[in-house]
């Protein structure tokens, strides 16, 4: 009877001592899953503020895009009145007074205008920027005339001698477009060489159309899209150019795309911080066993 006795003590201790670590393991759990309630709830909170950021960023970059377009507009015509002269070389108006006496005099010998006609140039330089090394091309010469419709004569009779030779350069003349409507331009330049190669006749219209003169009619595409998916389907040999496929890939293509760097307000290539795993990293119980965990 004594051995049961004892083996019954040791039972009964045993018991107690599981139910003791039954109770901990049960207040661990508990404390576990409020835990994962309370991040739950965060999450969810986050997600919502994430979502509703996400639509405001939608809105304001449409709106973004908008303004862009109309400065971009704006922009087109307060230049109405200017051209670039492409070829000219460095330093060749050092013995001129001016660049504009320069500019006219240029514009009267290589187009051969006529003595009485006045050109009416209100200013001239050249572009921004410092001189170009040895060998490369020279900076163009913007003009702003007085008058558009001065601008416009020259510049068509410009076009329809496909410019002129001057001192043994060729020299050629072109509106003065914004830097997002020359972006928008240049991707024509793949779709415009096979154009020349077919010996198809083309015309670029403003800001960036492009129309084509083909065998059954004429075409005028609005954007390099347009144009590279309607010449593959006609059996030329063009990459088709991919439309950006959200606001945030067309407001990336604007150029104004930069992450500024936090603290420094600066800007800065590459992804953001892991700002929001150090923040989830604080749900994480500091001490515990990590067999548990």
């Amino acid at each position: 009877m004594a051995e049961y006795n004892i083996l019954l003590q040791e039972l009964r201790a045993f018991r107690q001592e599981n139910n003791e670590k039954l109770e901990s393991v049960k207040e661990d759990i508990a404390k576990v899953n409020n835990r994962m309630e309370e991040a739950e709830g965060r999450i969810e909170k986050a997600e919502e503020r994430i979502q509703t950021m996400e639509d405001v960023m939608v809105e304001l970059m449409q709106v973004h895009v908008k303004l862009t377009d109309k400065l971009t507009d704006l922009e087109s015509r307060e230049r109405r009145e200017n051209i670039r002269i492409y070829g000219v070389p460095e330093t060749s108006e050092r013995d001129s007074p001016s660049m504009s006496a320069f500019v006219e005099t240029l514009l009267r010998e290589g187009l051969k205008l006529e003595g009485a006609e006045n050109i009416n140039i209100e200013r001239a330089h050249r572009s921004l920027g410092p001189p170009p090394p040895n060998g490369a091309s020279p900076r163009s010469i913007l003009v702003k005339f007085l008058s558009f419709k001065t601008k416009e004569q020259i510049l068509r009779k410009a076009w329809q001698q496909k410019g002129f030779t001057w001192k043994g350069k060729q020299i050629s003349l072109d509106n003065d477009y914004p830097p997002l409507i020359l972006k928008k331009r240049r991707e024509y330049a793949a779709i415009l060489r096979i154009l020349k190669d077919k010996q198809i006749q083309f015309q670029t219209l403003f800001p960036a159309r492009l129309k084509v003169k083909y065998a059954d009619g004429v075409k005028i595409y609005n954007t390099a899209t347009e144009a590279s998916e309607d010449m593959s389907k006609r059996g030329f040999p063009v990459e088709v150019i991919k439309p950006p496929e959200s606001v945030l890939e067309r407001y990336k293509q604007l150029n104004t795309w930069n992450r500024v760097t936090r603290g420094t307000g600066r800007t800065a290539p590459g992804p953001p911080g892991p700002s929001y795993k150090e923040k989830l990293r604080a749900f994480r119980r500091t001490g515990a066993d990590p067999a548990v965990e």
